[in-house]
């Protein structure tokens, strides 16, 4: 067999098996649009936590949003549109859509996890650890700590967003490090379960059991003034009687003053 022929079979081998994989490749493709979504499977995965969005909801909104996909091709539904649609509502903070050999969409949603919930006089809304806001839910309230009166934040009971004013911001943080204190304690976890703020940023600390709140000013000195409290509780209770005194001011240095 001379050089030429060897070349011109060679060619045409790689043109036939060229053929063969673009025949398969269209069949696959005109196979898979035959293939249709046989059901959705939506799983929130911290439902134990919070229960601001549940499966049928996540099922109506992607219907409203997407469209009906049972029964769609599978080639046709754009998972990143849906992941989009299920992640632009406030509670949802991350979803992942994928499909699995049943043809089943699969759908995993992870909730928002707030950590306060502010109450200004024009209405309310959580903010998660990060510091990103968002509304309360009409089907559900979360137990976090609750924050009353002169909130110095801008946003308001629609909004959604990070908190991006450094001011805000740096205000967020000092008072969150007040219940991230009382929630990492033992003590006060729980214990406390509202906090006002007057119009010059002082805090007053209300208990679930008892008359007393804590007059504690400023957002710093923590260990120091819930010390101050954890002796109101041990000292001056036993002696005087857990109804004795109505206001008690943790805010000088080295006093507890009761009245």
């Amino acid at each position: 067999m001379n050089r030429t022929l060897k070349y011109i079979l060679i060619s045409v081998a790689a043109l036939a098996l060229a053929a063969c994989f673009t025949a398969s490749y269209i069949a696959g493709v005109q196979a898979r649009r035959t293939i249709v979504c046989k059901s959705i499977r939506i799983e929130v995965l911290d439902s134990a936590q919070n229960s601001f969005v549940t499966a049928d909801d996540i099922r109506k909104f992607i219907r409203k949003s997407c469209g009906e996909l049972v029964g769609e091709p599978l080639d046709s539904i754009d998972l990143v549109k849906v992941e989009k649609a299920v992640d632009s509502r406030s509670a949802v903070l991350k979803s992942q859509a994928y499909v699995t050999r049943d043809s089943i969409l699969n759908i995993k949603v992870t909730q928002r996890r707030p950590v306060v919930r502010f109450q200004k006089k024009d209405g309310g809304f959580y903010a998660d650890a990060e510091g990103y806001i968002f509304p309360l839910q009409s089907t559900y309230a979360s137990h976090v700590q609750i924050i009353d009166g002169d909130i110095p934040l801008a946003a308001n009971s629609g909004y959604k967003g990070d908190i991006t004013d450094p001011k805000e911001k740096e205000w967020f943080k000092s008072v969150m490090n007040v219940v991230n204190y009382m929630e990492d304690s033992r003590l006060w976890k729980g214990k406390i379960v509202q906090i006002s703020v007057d119009s010059k940023g002082n805090l007053t600390l209300i208990p679930r059991e008892g008359n007393e709140r804590f007059l504690f000013g400023q957002p710093h000195s923590l260990v120091e003034k819930f010390g101050k409290m954890e002796r109101y509780y041990t000292t001056i209770v036993p002696e005087k009687g857990s109804s004795r005194y109505k206001r008690v001011d943790v805010r000088f240095k080295d006093q507890i003053v009761c009245r």
